[in-house]
């Protein structure tokens, strides 16, 4: 097989680390977390000592100021281990990289050491019910009164909302400009004016805490926003592609554990006076899915290169998230389906991968959307060399 070239020596030292962790304070206590619905905020202090929380944050915010592929690492052990609880991903690489990019030194210096040290928890708050994909629909309102902004609306489906100490918040200071009247804001978790719903029961991600949030008059000083005032849409475009990018490590991680697991199972389980794996159709189903696996990591390691290289365009990172998250949902289906009845059980962890997979089309712009940005460019493309 293609073996990977990415990471070097420390990465792997690091690797080494994070798998004892994940395997010693995750692992035992993850299905206690899925009926519980949230992880412990024990978890995250511990995460943070072991310097597995925003990597890449520079060291005079309390950083370690690591290179992208640490938290890759991290992200990495913890699809291997199934453990789909902690929602390290939202809070690393997204929430602490927005306020790391686009925020002022006042706010850094205030959210970012808390975030590396786990004793803040980062949350991410766009969607709402009637605007997913399309986050220029949003309804969220901040009116500014006086020197204040007034914040009335509501989101929905937002991964750490139960838990968040710090919400990057995306509003409408101007219902009426579209994509350009969308500003985005830094919220306290213990601000007045914001409440948080129930903690939603979903189809997998049992153990993360996903919440409807509300805001009822809740009043925020102009040093709380992020970026300028109506560049919140942009802010948010220059972030999407490194969504996209780690969904895909996930479902590229999340299809070769899958498939691992499921060759051990059948070579050791007898049917018919012989392993499930000695039939043909579970050969011919392990090997056409294993060839796709290959493929899908080479093509993701590639985009992780582009990404650091500060190369890695929407369209690619489209193209990714589509076919990687199709080949996840692709690899645990049939999957599930070699295990027969056991499959279907809770207990065993294919099951679980079942149940987790199918947000992946859904979550960082559904596959409709990564359509539609791929044959956009196909046209433009077309009409430029016609």
């Amino acid at each position: 097989m293609i073996e990977r070239s990415l990471f070097r020596e420390e990465h792997e030292m690091f690797r080494d680390s994070v798998k004892k962790f994940v395997e010693k304070e995750i692992v035992p206590y993850h299905a206690q977390w899925e009926k519980d619905g949230v992880v412990p905020r024990e978890l995250w202090l511990k995460a943070g000592e072991q310097g597995m929380l925003c990597c890449t944050i520079p060291e005079e915010y309390g950083g370690l100021g690591l290179d992208y592929l640490f938290d890759v690492v991290v992200f990495e052990e913890l699809w291997k281990a199934g453990a789909s609880g902690p929602g390290f991903l939202i809070h690393t690489d997204l929430v602490a990289t927005y306020i790391n990019s686009f925020g002022t030194e006042d706010q850094k210096k205030k959210f970012l050491p808390k975030m590396v040290s786990g004793e803040w928890i980062g949350s991410l708050g766009m969607t709402e019910p009637h605007a997913g994909s399309d986050l220029k629909a949003i309804r969220t309102k901040a009116v500014r009164d006086g020197n204040e902004f007034v914040v009335n609306g509501q989101k929905v489906f937002i991964s750490n909302g139960q838990m968040c100490d710090v919400l990057v918040l995306a509003t409408k200071t101007d219902s009426d400009a579209g994509a350009k009247g969308v500003t985005l804001f830094l919220v306290e978790g213990d601000r007045e004016g914001f409440s948080r719903g129930k903690n939603l029961e979903k189809l997998g991600m049992h153990a993360q805490d996903t919440s409807e949030l509300f805001f009822d008059n809740m009043r925020l000083p102009p040093e709380n926003m992020l970026g300028e005032e109506g560049k919140g849409f942009n802010i948010m475009m220059t972030k999407l592609s490194q969504e996209r990018l780690a969904q895909a490590v996930r479902s590229t991680t999340v299809a070769e554990t899958v498939i691992q697991y499921t060759l051990d199972y059948t070579i050791e389980r007898k049917a018919f006076d012989k392993s499930i794996f000695d039939q043909q159709n579970t050969q011919f189903t392990l090997a056409k899915l294993k060839a796709e696996a290959v493929a899908m990591r080479v093509f993701t390691d590639r985009c992780i290169e582009l990404f650091m290289n500060g190369k890695l365009d929407s369209v690619d990172a489209a193209m990714l998230k589509m076919l990687s998250t199709e080949l996840h949902c692709k690899v645990v289906d049939e999957c599930l389906q070699l295990f027969g009845g056991w499959g279907y059980v809770w207990e065993y962890p294919i099951a679980r991968a079942y149940a987790d997979a199918r947000i992946t089309k859904i979550a960082g712009g559904s596959i409709e959307i990564m359509k539609l940005i791929i044959a956009r460019q196909m046209a433009k493309e077309a009409r430029e060399n016609a």
